[in-house]
This record gives structure tokens, sequence and C-alpha cells, in this order.
């Protein structure tokens, strides 16, 4: 978001900012899949592990079994479609795919139909107007054409901001209003790498 109306799609989001309460239920909802999973949750946010652990594990067939634990309805060909998605846009675009993860995570919690009250659209929640100006071709709705844009967006923040200060400007584009986005970031990409790991 250039602005928070105007640029949702730069930002990936038009939703208002989360409650506590969702916030602490994604947080809580993450703890206990790695109790059932038999490993203790782990308060510790991703800094500091190494680079290579950063991918380890992060194949389609791994991120496919990460995702639908947010969105158990997923069809297993969308599943497919998505994972693949992922995979080929975060290498494009140079970006860590645990990180991709964790913004759809945020965004949608994997849903590919949503849609915000601002209009933001996907899985990664861009705004239809941002298309355009990218130079992409097709329509948001596609789960590859909303991928691609999301991480172009993601990357390109990235590169200009440095990439604590790029994961708020997914949401709040060059005018970043406060660091929560960031944690819900950090949270759920911590949960992505714990499920990839152990799957």
């Amino acid at each position: 978001m250039r602005t928070r109306a105007g640029s949702a799609a730069m930002s990936g989001c038009g939703r208002a900012a989360p409650s506590r309460r969702r916030v602490g239920l994604v947080a809580l909802a993450a703890g206990l899949l790695l109790l059932v999973q038999g490993r203790p949750p782990s308060a510790e946010p991703d800094r500091g592990a190494p680079p290579e652990a950063a991918t380890a594990g992060a194949d389609e067939q791994s991120i496919a079994r990460v995702l639908v634990r947010w969105n158990p309805q997923l069809a297993e060909p969308e599943l497919g479609r998505i994972a693949r998605a992922v995979a080929r846009y975060s290498a494009k675009y140079e970006l860590d795919p645990e990180l991709v993860t964790a913004v759809i995570v945020v965004e949608s919690e994997a849903h590919p139909g949503a849609r915000s009250p601002r209009g933001a659209v996907g899985l990664m929640q861009v705004m239809p107007r941002t298309l355009a100006p990218l130079g992409l071709a097709g329509n948001l709705t596609t789960v590859e054409s909303n991928i691609e844009a999301g991480c172009r967006i993601l990357a390109e923040n990235i590169r200009r901001f440095g990439e604590e200060d790029g994961i708020l400007a997914y949401f709040w584009g060059p005018n970043i209003r406060g660091d929560a986005y960031l944690e819900r970031v950090r949270a759920a990409r911590a949960a992505v790498r714990r499920l990839l790991l152990s799957s």
C-alpha cells in the first residue's frame, strides 16, 4: 500500500489489522500443532537459524503439507497448484519459500478465494489495481497470478527497505505504522519452518 487505501496491493493486504484475540488464536493453533506432533513449541522467532535450514524441506510436497494444516478444505489439485506456485515464484523472485508461505498464512489462511472488505483478493491479498503497473499478465483470482504478484511486491519491498521493513511495507506500504504485522509473519514463519522440518 502506498497509502492504506491505495496500496493494499502493494502492501498485499487491504484488511484491517487483526485483533489481539485472532493473533493469540493463530499462535495457540501453531503451539497445539507442535504439541500434537510431540515437539515443544518455541517462543523464539526464526532469527539465528542457519541459512541452509531456512529452506530445508521446502519442496512442493512439504509446502502442500504445511498449507493444508491451515486450510484442510483445499482439494489435492488446488493444493498442488498453490505449492508449485510458491516454489516457482519464491525462486523467481529470490524469496525464502517459508516467508512466502507465512505471508499466505497470515493474509488468507491459505484460502484462494479470500477477499478483503477493501478489495484485496486471493492467497496473498493483492489489490487488483496493482496488476497493470507490475507488468504482469493474468487475473489475480488465479493461484499463479496472485502468488506471482504477491511475491514480486514482497521482493521489491525487501529490496527497497530491507527484510523487516519490506515485510511491513507489504501490509502498510511505505507509511509503516507499527510492527504487529511483522510479528504475525515471524510467528507464522517459525511455525511453517517447524512443520517443514518435521514433515
